[in-house]
């Protein structure tokens, strides 16, 4: 029986919109739960091991295809700065700022980063920024600055050692978000000419050898007897959330779905954040968490509309590394 390719391209859809929630889902859950492992590594020890076993678990895609020509020096730059902003320095400052803020807090800020790519790519691209983005990088602020707020308000029923929002911990957070979106503008700069795998193999690559110094110093003076097989799960399962796992499911859901209209699952990332910091870290949820939080989503769903102008080149969004 013949398959009508238009009916087959629906049937497929789902799966695909599914691949892509699941993406930025998995996104939300290592970043809330690299608050415990940063409770139980030093930042720069989980870096190292992170960029490890990713780098073992990725040793086939760093082969070049046939098909794939020799990689110019500009594009090796472009994947070097890739692996800084948005593997390096986004870990180090996102542990960091989720250990001394949370995931809620975590949630919110890393909510920003497509008002923040807007804007970059503005300044950098010289891409135009839209009404509609303006208004998502208002609503971004709004949401970030209302988290702040929170450090001056105790609720009642709240500890007061969770009810505050440690101000290095929220600037470290910034700091991560606009890593990340610096990442998305430089990406916008590759030819094109590698294959998704072979990227991310490569930018991971980077990542293990930036962090090694630093890593193998900490590796040198940590205990590693006292990390249960607990901690030793989460840590197998941050790696290959945020190396591996995210990124093949966000571009299995690109083959079907238009990139343009599939920058608003990045709406899931809070979102997870939130409940796994909510039922799985224990941290309280209170009314001003809720307002920012919900700021937050709108600014990235206004931010991650498809664009009604047709000259405007539809660009791949990438993942949170």
């Amino acid at each position: 029986m013949n398959i009508d390719p238009d009916r087959a391209s629906g049937l497929r859809r789902p799966v695909a919109y599914a691949a892509l929630a699941s993406s930025m889902a998995l996104v939300g859950s290592y970043v809330a739960l690299s608050k415990p492992l940063a409770q139980t590594f030093p930042i720069f020890l989980l870096a190292w091991l992170r960029f490890g076993i990713a780098a073992l678990a990725m040793h086939s895609w760093v082969r070049r295809r046939a098909d794939e020509p020799p990689i110019a020096w500009r594009t090796h730059a472009a994947l070097f700065g890739e692996s800084l902003f948005g593997n390096f320095l986004f870990t180090v400052f996102m542990v960091w700022g989720v250990g001394r803020s949370g995931a809620i807090a975590a949630a919110i800020v890393m909510a920003s980063i497509p008002a923040w790519v807007a804007l970059l790519s503005a300044a950098f691209l010289s891409e135009r920024v839209t009404q509609r983005e303006w208004i998502a990088v208002a609503l971004a602020v709004m949401g970030i600055a209302l988290l702040g707020l929170g450090q001056h308000t105790t609720a009642q029923g709240v500890a007061a050692d969770t009810a505050a929002i440690d101000p290095l911990g929220l600037a470290a957070l910034l700091a991560a978000a606009l890593c990340e979106a610096l990442y998305s503008v430089i990406g916008k700069r590759l030819t094109g000419s590698l294959g998704a795998k072979r990227i991310t193999a490569i930018i991971n690559l980077w990542g293990l050898v930036l962090a090694t110094p630093l890593g193998a110093f900490a590796a040198w003076h940590f205990r590693f007897d006292r990390v249960g097989p607990g901690q030793w799960g989460l840590l197998v399962f941050y790696a290959f959330a945020a190396s591996v796992w995210s990124v093949w499911l966000w571009m299995t859901g690109l083959k079907t779905v238009p990139a343009s209209r599939a920058g608003v699952f990045t709406v899931m990332m809070p979102l997870s954040a939130t409940l796994v910091g909510v039922l799985v870290l224990g941290e309280p949820f209170n009314p001003l968490q809720g307002a920012a939080l919900a700021l937050a989503c709108l600014a990235v769903i206004l931010a991650t509309q498809p664009t009604s102008d047709a000259g405007k080149a539809k660009e791949t969004p990438t993942p949170p590394q």
